[in-house]
This record gives structure tokens, C-alpha cells and sequence, in this order.
């Protein structure tokens, strides 16, 4: 592939990071766009940052920083996300969304030869997800009843009100629960729908739970890996919500850096949305587990106090065959994406413990609820 001129945005984030460094890798000219937000970048610009990639730093939102930041470039990495679990909604649709919507009309407006857009999605988008009631059917659950999940009750109900059994989800369902799914819903419908009007190759990435090295520390809700992972470093015992018997699937940074590549290189990728995902179900439990056996400290009970997160999803599973037909596999497991970080994380020399800051902001914003309450 000839060497192109790529503007990444969000680039000095984990997935972003990773991509930057891939793309100098194969001989491209890498720019970065990110306004190193609190509290993902809480110690401001990250050590591992490419020294090779130009960094500007600002707000994907600003019209004329955006506009500098497209000149010249042939490809666009949109990574740039506003996530975790506050309820400042407008925020979550002006950065996921509205940046993105940005983008495009500055590709039409200064008519820009961008040669591709791939934008980062979810697997929030899916919800639920798919389950599957006892005559067979399919259907998409909305969100579990709040006071379903206070007597502890945690299963999805079929509509024949037996317990249904949950199935890999296609990424033709769209059924987001919050605030952060529905913006990248948005944002994958501006992205395909506005890329095919314009004539504007892009692409849509739903990524399940991204597991590796760089992940912020900082991060009040997401990132499973690091939850655990903190938690066994500072000689505490993993907290599992709900009975920790949730179904996810765990994807390796390095395959989705390989996705991310893939998509840039094959045309057949364009205007589609895809899953990329680990491929293998996990309970949490079993997660945790692996986390626990690579710290090596099996005399550290896993914790399941009867807490849960009011709007998670019970189970969700990607179903990854439309990015398989393109020729990518999941390579790495779950145990080396939490080796990695686990290595990543002795390295550090300044990390603080976070763990009881983050719960009580959970607690006192409603999200983490006892069963009973």
C-alpha cells in the first residue's frame, strides 16, 4: 500500500495509541488530535506517545482545529470518544456524534480528498444483544428492570416468562442501553449513511471489551482488565457484580490494531459496521480468574458482595463471521492480554489507588446498587 497521510484522532489514547504505532510501522505519516482529557489522561501527555507522529493537541469539536488538522490528510481515524458513566448526556452525543458529523461536512464543505473514514464504535451499540426463548425465537431485550435487579434476580426473561439463552449478536442489531451506546449509534449512522451520500469510503468498528497495555488507570467505570488488575496490585479482593456469572467476550489490542488496518486496506470493508471481537465467551468470574492467576495470588478470594451496576448488560457476544470473511482472526487470548498489562502495570512507579474513589462516585451517582435497595 502506498504511504498515506493519516489523521488520528484520539490518537494518544489506548486503541488510538496502538494504531498510531502501527501505522509508522507501515511507513505512513501519522498526525494526532487529542485534548488529552481528564481523567483518562490525568497526568497529561502520555510517555509512550510516538515521537515519530505530529501532536496537536484540542478539542475534536473546535471547527477550525479540526480543519487544520484534515489538511493534507488521506485517511481519517476517528477515535476520539467521550465515555464512562456520568449522566452529562449532551456531552457523550456533542463528542461521539456531533465531532463526527464535524468531520464530514468538512470533507464536503473544503472538498477534501480523504480517501477513508473509520470511526470507533461499540458493541454498546447491540445492547442486550440477542437471546433466544424456549420456542426457538429470537428477540432483543431492553434494559432489566430496576426492580428486577434489586430482589437479585439477574437473567434475561423470555417473553414466554422462562429464562432465555443468549446468543451471539450480528451487527445488524441495534439496541443500545445508555447514553454512551446510543451516541455511538449515532455516530456509526452518520459515519455509513452520510460516507455513502458523499461518496466517502468509511467504516464502522464495533469494538467489544478492548483488553491490553495503556489503558488508563483513571477510568471510574470501564475496562474489566483494569478493574481486576488494580485491584489484585493492591492486595484487594476483585469485586464481582451482579453473581459475576455475565457472559462477554475480551478482544486483544493487538487484533483490533489488526482490524483497524485490515479495514484501511480492503475495500470491501466500506460503508459497513463490524463486530471485532475475542471470539471466546468468558463469565466475569472466569475473567477475573485469569487476572488473578497471572498476579499468581490464588489465596485472594474472589468478592461477590451482591452489589450490581444499574444498566449493564447480562450477557453480550459478539458474533465477529462478516470480519472473519475479510480474513481477520482473533490471535491472542485473554490470559495474554492481561500478561501484557499486568507487565505494563510493574512498570509503573506513580499509580494511585483509585479503586474506593471510583466506587463511592458509582454509589453516589445511583450506578452501583445493593440487591434489597
Amino acid at each position: 500500500m502506498t504511504a498515506m497521510k493519516c489523521l488520528v484522532t484520539g490518537g494518544a489514547g489506548f486503541i488510538g495509541s496502538h494504531t498510531v504505532d502501527r501505522l509508522l510501522a507501515e511507513g505512513h505519516e501519522v498526525r494526532i488530535l487529542d485534548n488529552l482529557s481528564k481523567p483518562v489522561h490525568l497526568k497529561g501527555r502520555p510517555t509512550y506517545l510516538a515521537p515519530d507522529a505530529e501532536f496537536i493537541e484540542g478539542d475534536v469539536r473546535d471547527k477550525d482545529l479540526m480543519r487544520s488538522a484534515l489538511n493534507g490528510a488521506d485517511v481519517v481515524y476517528h477515535f476520539a470518544a467521550y465515555q464512562d458513566y456520568l449522566p452529562d448526556f449532551s456531552t457523550y452525543f456533542a463528542v461521539n456524534a456531533t465531532a463526527t458529523a464535524l468531520i464530514y461536512e468538512l470533507i464536503v464543505e473544503d472538498k477534501l480528498p480523504i480517501q477513508k473514514v473509520i470511526v470507533a464504535s461499540s458493541q454498546a451499540v447491540a445492547g442486550e444483544g440477542c437471546y433466544k426463548a424456549q420456542d426457538g425465537s429470537v428477540f432483543t431485550p431492553d434494559i432489566r428492570p430496576a426492580d428486577q435487579l434489586a430482589r437479585g434476580e439477574w437473567e434475561i426473561v423470555g417473553p414466554d416468562g422462562v429464562v432465555a439463552e443468549w446468543t451471539p449478536t450480528p451487527e445488524d442489531v441495534s439496541n443500545p442501553q445508555n447514553q454512551y451506546g446510543m451516541s455511538k449509534l449515532s455516530e456509526e449512522m452518520i459515519a455509513l449513511q452520510l460516507g455513502k451520500r458523499y461518496g466517502i469510503p468509511s467504516v464502522a468498528m464495533r469494538y467489544s471489551i478492548v483488553q491490553g497495555p495503556r489503558q488508563s488507570f483513571y477510568n471510574a467505570y470501564s475496562g474489566a482488565c483494569r478493574i481486576f488488575c488494580l485491584s489484585l496490585y493492591f492486595d484487594k479482593a476483585p469485586v464481582l457484580y451482579e453473581d459475576g456469572q455475565q457472559i462477554r467476550d475480551f478482544v486483544n489490542i493487538h487484533d483490533v490494531v489488526d482490524a483497524n488496518i485490515l479495514v484501511l486496506k480492503d475495500s470491501r470493508a466500506d460503508y459497513r459496521a463490524f463486530n471485532v471481537g475475542g471470539g471466546e465467551a468468558y463469565t466475569v468470574e472466569q475473567f477475573a480468574g485469569i487476572c488473578r492467576d497471572v498476579f499468581d495470588r490464588p489465596e485472594i478470594e474472589l468478592e461477590v458482595p451482591g452489589a450490581y451496576r444499574y444498566g449493564d448488560t447480562r450477557h453480550i457476544f459478539s458474533d465477529i463471521a462478516a470480519i472473519q470473511s475479510l480474513g481477520w482472526e482473533p490471535k491472542r487470548s485473554a490470559r495474554e492480554s492481561v500478561t501484557e498489562y499486568v507487565a505494563y502495570l510493574n512498570k509503573q512507579t506513580d499509580i494511585d489507588d483509585i479503586l474506593d474513589y471510583a466506587q463511592k462516585k458509582m454509589k453516589a451517582l445511583n450506578v452501583v446498587r445493593a440487591v434489597g435497595s
